[in-house]
């Protein structure tokens, strides 16, 4: 008799369909909340590592005797690092498995953690910062491509909405902890704190995480067939335009991440805990979004939720850029910056679901490159607010318009080879369901011949 194999029970997961194939685990049946757990703490180290030192960027400032500029370009460091290493990582995980790669990936980050709390200087600040976005990515890239790995079709969605749901928890929680750290007396307590969360996941990890990529299914040849894998991806229009969509869409994400802390510390006069309250309502609003999103899958094409989304929040950042250019206050920009990252948060999703799906071959160097457009495009666009006054809120809303018109243009530019490619895979899923009853068929007959020989 077929049994799951250990792979596919770790974590509790213990539904999983039997194996055919000798050494290949099975795709999960049932979506597990241990595996989602470890997985979303994996995803959700990027987000906390960029939002817990946000409320200390005027403290930093003064620390370093920099101007906030510079302090916002550790930022920008960090998404590149984060972009960058999502490349290789995710790439490398193909040839090489996910566990190895997370784990290297885990230790450096500690390291780089642990070296930020020493340095004196903004600049040695923005290359350990770079570091530990790079090593970041490992949990970030991987924890998709597990996901793809050990999931296909609609659970692939919902598996990714569940895991959102457990990331929107870091940038919930990372500003008010930031704050707290503040009472302390010094920023630097913030990376000590980081540097031990991620001891905690890389014991998890090493102990409960198995390899979901066996060796027989990795990919070979090396570093050729690693830019040959990039390649066709970059040559995919399609997942070229879902790529820049989610780019652009965590640009206006990230303009707001940049900024923040200066247009409501700065410009409105709040407190680091006031922000961090601010910050808090707007990181529950994209949680809540995911599982909006979550909702949706299945009963929704994931094309239409794009449609509707985009245009939702092109209406939204418009109206952002009405309320600060007429100066009405406060409360309408919170208001709106809340709508605007609820359907953030139902739009991020989305993305992955449809590239994976189509890409799960190479679902490794597909979520590293998403994942690189993702951060790329935010480090080149968060820090433009930086070249107008500092704490304009005029400049946040602008950004976060243009970077939103640009989603739009991008969703309808593509929307008609999506409906292509969902069309073809509703064919596929059909001709592959009839052949399935077709061999149920043979089956039977083949069952009902071998009884009526043997009664005869």
């Amino acid at each position: 008799m077929l049994t799951p194999t250990p792979s596919a029970m770790a974590l509790g997961d213990t539904t999983a369909p039997p194996t055919l194939s000798a050494g290949v685990p099975p795709k999960l049946a049932r979506i597990g909340g241990g595996l989602i757990l470890l997985l979303g703490a994996l995803t959700g180290i990027g987000p906390f590592t960029i939002d817990l030192y946000l409320a200390a960027f005027p403290q930093i400032t003064s620390d370093m005797d920099t101007q906030p500029a510079a302090v916002q370009l550790t930022i920008t460091a960090t998404l590149a690092g984060l972009a960058l290493g999502q490349l290789l990582i995710g790439s490398i995980s193909d040839a090489m498995g996910r566990r190895r790669p997370l784990l290297a990936g885990l230790s450096l980050y500690i390291v780089a953690s642990m070296g930020i709390v020493f340095v004196t200087s903004v600049e040695a600040l923005t290359a350990l910062r770079f570091v530990q976005g790079f090593a970041a990515s490992a949990g970030m890239v991987l924890s998709m491509a597990i996901v793809r790995d050990r999931f296909e079709g609609v659970q692939v969605g919902k598996a990714l909405a569940r895991l959102m749901l457990v990331v929107g928890v870091a940038p919930s929680i990372a500003p008010l902890i930031g704050a707290q750290f503040l009472r302390l007396g010094s920023w630097r307590y913030m990376f000590v704190a980081l540097a031990l969360f991620g001891v905690l996941l890389l014991i998890l990890a090493f102990f409960l995480l198995k390899e979901s990529l066996p060796a027989q299914l990795r990919r070979a040849g090396g570093v050729g067939a690693a830019t040959r894998s990039y390649g066709s991806l970059l040559r995919d229009p399609i997942f070229m335009g879902l790529a820049l969509l989610s780019g652009f869409s965590m640009a206006a994400l990230f303009t707001y991440v940049s900024s923040a802390t200066f247009v409501f510390q700065e410009g409105f006069g709040l407190s680091a805990q006031q922000f961090a309250v601010i910050f808090a309502s707007g990181a529950v609003a994209v949680t809540a979004g995911t599982q909006i999103n979550g909702a949706m899958i299945g009963r929704v094409l994931p094309e239409q939720i794009l449609r509707w989304a985009v245009l939702a929040a092109l209406a939204i950042t418009g109206s952002m850029v009405v309320v600060t250019v007429l100066g009405l206050g406060i409360w309408p920009l919170i208001v709106l910056l809340v709508l605007n990252l609820l359907i953030t948060g139902i739009l991020l999703p989305a993305v992955p679901a449809i590239a994976l799906e189509a890409n799960a071959h190479r679902a490794g160097s597909a979520a590293a490159l998403l994942g690189a457009f993702q951060f790329g495009v935010g480090a080149a666009i968060a820090p433009v607010t930086g070249l107008f006054a500092e704490g304009s809120a005029v400049a946040m809303a602008g950004v976060m318009f243009g970077a939103t018109a640009v989603t739009v243009a991008i969703t309808f530019a593509i929307a008609p080879s999506l409906r292509r490619q969902a069309w073809a895979a509703s064919e596929t899923n059909a001709a592959l369901t009839n052949a399935a009853l077709t061999d149920s068929v043979a089956i039977d007959e083949s069952e009902e011949l071998i009884i009526s020989e043997r009664v005869a």
